[in-house]
């Protein structure tokens, strides 16, 4: 028989969603049997073991579908990673990082509020300035549900033929029912501008009235997410469809400080000055700050220093500043 800890690990991988760890706690139970002499007992269960392999392979039960890439038309249209970001990792505004929790939150309890009649958020609208971890944010919510990221390739999806990027769309979304997984429409504004602007065009606004159409039937598992850095062109029927728009920002000096802290731990002194290094900082998005960091870090290591001077950091900073402000005035 299976020990309390066996039973107790299997009950966790479950709960966890570790298809990996489960199988092969059930094999050493299997194994057990066999070396008490259960010889039946260790069979049948190494048979079971063998039928959800082929199940989870066929996508038929478990979490992630382990498939190495979509076929057929889907090829074109989702392109697929397994990351192992975790939430943990990134550096977020408290109200940012406790939406994103309450939606791990959600989908791991999702029988539990079915039994309620109720539904986990699924279906995610990312706003904010560009740099600021959205498309981050995808990656971190599939490390830690365990499921595989479907980046939806948009220069496949948009088509100059009418209806064809309709089809194309129901196709992405049938997926979401057949493989559980993060669905990512990146740059979202594309396909989701406001219907009445005066650029509008008659096929992107049927694109736009079938994604509405497929966002609000679809009842699969899957999270749908949407990134976008220009809101305010949204259409506004999107809003209601979404379960929950999560709003990301610039990080403020106290996150800048801490995204510094996790990028150059080894490499910073006893005694950095903060105070420049934060004045440097400010008005960076996280992925400047990042880029920075590893330009210093590497600069440090070219150089055969053990520790990044101030004044280095702070011109590092200073240099993905000015480019990366005149752009963003451009832009906005």
């Amino acid at each position: 028989m299976a020990t309390a800890q066996q039973v107790k690990a299997l009950l966790r991988s479950y709960s966890e969603g570790d298809a990996e760890h489960f199988v092969s706690v059930a094999l050493q139970i299997a194994a057990h049997a066999a070396r008490t002499g259960k010889g039946n007992l260790a069979r049948e269960l190494r048979d079971l073991v063998d039928g959800i392999k082929q199940k989870q392979q066929s996508g038929k039960i478990g979490g992630a579908v382990p498939i190495a890439r979509p076929e057929g038309e889907l090829a074109g249209l989702l392109a697929v990673t397994y990351p192992k970001t975790r939430i943990s990792e990134m550096v977020l505004a408290p109200t940012t990082g406790s939406a994103l929790a309450r939606v791990i939150r959600e989908y791991r309890s999702q029988e539990k509020l079915r039994s309620h009649s109720l539904s986990a958020r699924r279906k995610l609208l990312l706003v904010g300035p560009p740099g600021c971890g959205k498309t981050m944010t995808a990656s971190a919510l599939a490390g830690e549900l365990k499921l595989p990221l479907f980046s939806v390739q948009l220069h496949g999806l948009i088509t100059k033929y009418m209806g064809e990027t309709a089809a194309k769309l129901h196709l992405i979304f049938d997926a979401m029912t057949e493989v559980r997984g993060i669905y990512l429409f990146d740059e979202f504004d594309a396909i989701g501008a406001d219907r009445g602007a005066k650029n509008d065009v008659g096929e992107i606004r049927r694109v736009l009235n079938s994604f509405l159409q497929f966002l609000e039937q679809d009842d699969s598992d899957s999270l749908i997410l949407a990134a976008t850095n220009y809101v305010a062109m949204l259409d506004e029927a999107l809003f209601r469809r979404f379960d929950d728009v999560v709003h990301y920002s610039r990080p403020d000096a106290k996150q800048a400080e801490q995204l510094i802290r996790n990028h150059l731990h080894i490499f910073l002194g006893k005694r950095p000055g903060w105070k420049s290094i934060r004045n440097a900082a400010a008005g960076l998005s996280h992925a400047e700050i990042a880029r920075a960091c590893n330009d210093a870090a590497k600069d440090c290591i070219l150089g055969d220093r053990e520790k990044i001077d101030t004044g280095m950091l702070v011109a590092t900073l200073k240099e993905r500043r000015r480019p990366a402000m005149s752009a963003d005035s451009d832009s906005e």
